[in-house]
């Protein structure tokens, strides 16, 4: 995959639990810890906004492009 989410980066940067971050953003600690350990392969606007929010982040602070190794 091309896409990289780095959102277990940013969430030890601010000092922030699976836990606490799934409850302010409003999602189920699965679907947020499937996000943090990049098992999805969508993630809806709406979710990236509320976690941008919470974090005070940029979209690029959590998702990076690497590109594939031909």
């Amino acid at each position: 995959m091309a896409i990289i989410l780095r959102l277990d980066r940013m969430m030890a940067d601010r000092k922030i639990s699976l836990n606490e971050l799934a409850e302010k953003v409003g999602i189920a600690n699965v679907n947020l810890s499937n996000i943090k350990t990049g098992k999805v392969s969508a993630i809806r606007f709406s979710t990236l906004n509320a976690i941008c929010d919470v974090l005070d982040c940029q979209p690029g602070d959590i998702l990076e492009f690497k590109r594939d190794e031909k």
